[in-house]
C-alpha cells in the first residue's frame, strides 16, 4: 500500500505513528535505513485496533530491544511495531509464577525474580533481548532456555485476535519454535522455584563473569551470528569459523570480533551490505571447508 493511502486509514493514531522512520539508532549494530511505517503501541486495545485497520495488507515486524537484528540501509517496505511501556509490566502471581509483558527486558525479568527469591531465571541476566524475542527464538545460554521456565504465552495474530498458548502445546527446539511467525507476543507466564537471594546472586555473578570473559560487550554487535550446528558437528560454531576463515577478514567497517568469532562487529560506520557480505562470506567458507551449512541466529530485515 502507498504511504498516502496508509496515512488516510491510519490517521487516528496520531503521534504514535511515523512514516519513513529512521531505524539506525533502534538496533545494536547501529545499521539501517528507514521503515515505511513505524507504530508505537501504548496499550493492547490500540494495538488490536491498529491491526484490524491494517487488515494484513502490509508486512509487519515487531522490534524489541534491537539486539539480534540486521536492518537494510534501504526502505523497509512494511510496518515496524514497537510495544510501549504498558507491555513492560511484571507481576508476581502466587509463590512461584511471574507474569511479564513481552517488552520486558530479559535482565529485568531476572532481576525481578531475584528480588522475589525465585531461582531459575538467572540465565536471563546474560541475554540482551526482550521476553517477546526470547520466546520467539527460544533464547538461552549456559544450558538453559526459555522453554525451561515458560508456562504460557499470550499473543495476538495479524488480524487483532488474542490467543493464549500453554507451553505444553508449543514445540520448542534449539533457537526456534513452531509458533507462527506473524504472532505478536503480548505477555507470558513463567515458573521458578523458591531460593534465596544469596544463592541467586552468586549464580548470576558467575554467569556474568563467564560472559564478560568470553564475549565482546559495550560495542556495536548483535550477539551470536550463527546457531551451533548441533546435529552436524561436535564442534561449536565459533570453532568452525576459526578453522575456516581468516579472523582478520572484514568488509568495510564490518569485522569479526577478536574476542569471539561468532560475534560480528560494526567498528565504525559499517553499512548493511558490508555486514551481510561478511555473514555470507563466513557461511560460504565454513560450508566449503567443513560441508556444514550455518543457520543464522540473527534476523535480517530487508
Amino acid at each position: 500500500m502507498k504511504i498516502n493511502q496508509l496515512k488516510k486509514i491510519l490517521d487516528s493514531f496520531g503521534k504514535n505513528l511515523h512514516f519513513e522512520y529512521d531505524l539506525k539508532k533502534k538496533n545494536w549494530f547501529n545499521i539501517g535505513g528507514k521503515s515505511k511505517v513505524f507504530f508505537k503501541a501504548d496499550y493492547l486495545n490500540q494495538l488490536i485496533n491498529f491491526l484490524k485497520i491494517l487488515n494484513n495488507q502490509e508486512r509487519i515486524f515487531v522490534l524489541g530491544a534491537g539486539s539480534n537484528i540486521l536492518i537494510t540501509d534501504g526502505l523497509f517496505d512494511g510496518v515496524v511495531i514497537k510495544l510501549g511501556k504498558n507491555f513492560s509490566n511484571i507481576t508476581l502471581h502466587g509463590d512461584d509464577i511471574i507474569i511479564a509483558g513481552s517488552a520486558v527486558l530479559d535482565k529485568s525479568l531476572s532481576n525481578f525474580a531475584f528480588k522475589n527469591n525465585l531461582g531459575g531465571f538467572e540465565f536471563l541476566s546474560c541475554i540482551p533481548g526482550t521476553v517477546g524475542g526470547g520466546i520467539s527464538m527460544n533464547a538461552g545460554c549456559f544450558g538453559k532456555e526459555f522453554k525451561d521456565i515458560l508456562v504460557s504465552v499470550q499473543a495476538i495474530d495479524k488480524f487483532g485476535r488474542v490467543i493464549t498458548i500453554p507451553s505444553k502445546q508449543i514445540k520448542f527446539e534449539y533457537r526456534k519454535s513452531n509458533i507462527p511467525d506473524d504472532y505478536i507476543f503480548l505477555s507470558a507466564s513463567f515458573k521458578g522455584f523458591k531460593s534465596n537471594q544469596k544463592e541467586i546472586k552468586a549464580t548470576i555473578n558467575k554467569l556474568k563473569f563467564e560472559k564478560e570473559k568470553n564475549q565482546p560487550t559495550r560495542i556495536k554487535t548483535s550477539g551470536s551470528t550463527f546457531k551451533n550446528p548441533i546435529s552436524q558437528s561436535n564442534k561449536k560454531v565459533w570453532e568452525l569459523i576459526r578453522d575456516s576463515v581468516p579472523l582478520n577478514q572484514s568488509f568495510g567497517d564490518a569485522c569479526i570480533s577478536e574476542k569471539h568469532c561468532n560475534f560480528f562487529v560494526n567498528k565504525g560506520n559499517a553499512k548493511f551490505q558490508d555486514m551481510k557480505k561478511l555473514i555470507d562470506h563466513v557461511s560460504e567458507k565454513v560450508l566449503k571447508k567443513t560441508g556444514i551449512y550455518l543457520e543464522k541466529e540473527i534476523k535480517i530485515l530487508e
